[in-house]
């Protein structure tokens, strides 16, 4: 789904779905409360938050398995598996699609090993029997089933937590409060427009912003398009870095593109005598065969204080 316009501020329909907020907020407490939780012996970090939408989380996570490869670990991504069919199993992004183990699991591949199990427990054990030596969870902060030795709270500055409700009247899947009591940190990416800091003063706060890198390309002129939680953020990036969008195209979060909609794609750039761009997150559900036609605008984390974040890595994982 797309991030719906009034969670960013309380009005009619947000007040009106306010109490059904508050039965989602209480049915998550009660499964953080009453799940099992089993442990493994090794370190498990948990890259999470407590919004819908696209917070960062994946290229955070993809920018701790690179801080912790540099710190000579073997570190292994676990992940549900969102949208795809295989579970138990780990990624092949040479033979695996999309629509079999989900796009972010194909996203994270590209870094480090990933399991994809939605019994995140099982997942964990699947990747220490091959090697791994610390595990990373791509979401699953309000998943009971695996102990977190590490949990991150990822936040968008721009956006911060806006309305301040629970799903469906607002973005988050818990409150604040009780987020920030099972958390070991706060990351806040991009400008802290909502003074999210005082908020979370009592946890670490490691801030960084997603940097685009601007692709080598002779056309200026694109049609843009992505199926994430905010994709005015991935536009935005195109524009700063100086392209002209003809054209914007959204889709729902997690989509599964059909060739006709990409052959739409292609038909409508090449009347327009555009380039096509998305995100990796959706270059990775394009068949190969066609990829030529695509152009990805690539991201990664910049850290404020990148040997501030490995000290407290290394501290807290031995």
């Amino acid at each position: 789904m797309k991030t719906p316009a009034f969670w960013t501020s309380s009005n009619f329909i947000s007040m009106s779905l306010a109490p059904l907020g508050k039965l989602y907020a209480l049915a998550t407490s009660l499964r953080i409360r009453f799940g099992h939780t089993k442990k493994v012996n090794r370190p498990v970090i948990c890259i999470g938050n407590i919004t819908a939408g696209g917070t960062g989380k994946t290229p955070v996570a993809v920018s701790f398995a690179k801080l912790l490869q540099q710190m000579g670990k073997n570190p292994f991504f676990v992940s549900r598996g969102y949208g795809g069919k295989l579970k138990g199993i780990m990624v092949d992004k040479a033979r695996h699609t999309a629509a079999e183990v989900g796009d972010e699991p194909l996203l994270l591949s590209r870094q480090a090993p990933v399991i994809v199990n939605p019994d995140r427990f099982s997942g964990a054990q699947k990747a220490l029997q091959s090697g791994a030596e610390i595990i990373i969870m791509d979401d699953g902060f309000q998943n009971p089933g695996l102990y977190k030795d590490l949990s991150f709270l990822v936040f968008d500055g721009g956006v911060g937590i806006g309305n301040g409700l629970c799903i469906p009247a607002g973005p988050l899947r818990e409150s604040l409060t009780s987020g920030l009591k099972r958390a070991q940190a706060v990351i806040i990416l991009g400008e802290d427009k909502h003074n999210l800091a005082a908020q979370t003063k009592d946890l670490p706060i490691f801030k960084g912003s997603v940097v685009a890198k601007k692709p080598e390309i002779n056309n200026n002129e694109i049609i843009a398009f992505a199926g994430i939680g905010r994709p005015e953020k991935f536009y935005t990036s195109l524009r700063e870095l100086g392209f002209k969008l003809l054209k914007t195209i959204d889709f729902p979060d997690h989509h599964q593109y059909t060739m006709a909609e990409l052959k739409k794609l292609i038909n409508e750039a090449q009347k327009k005598n555009a380039v096509l761009f998305t995100t990796a997150k959706d270059f990775v559900k394009i068949p190969p065969q066609i990829q030529k036609h695509f152009h990805v605008l690539e991201i990664e984390i910049s850290w404020e204080n990148e040997e501030s974040l490995k000290a407290f890595l290394h501290q807290n994982l031995h």
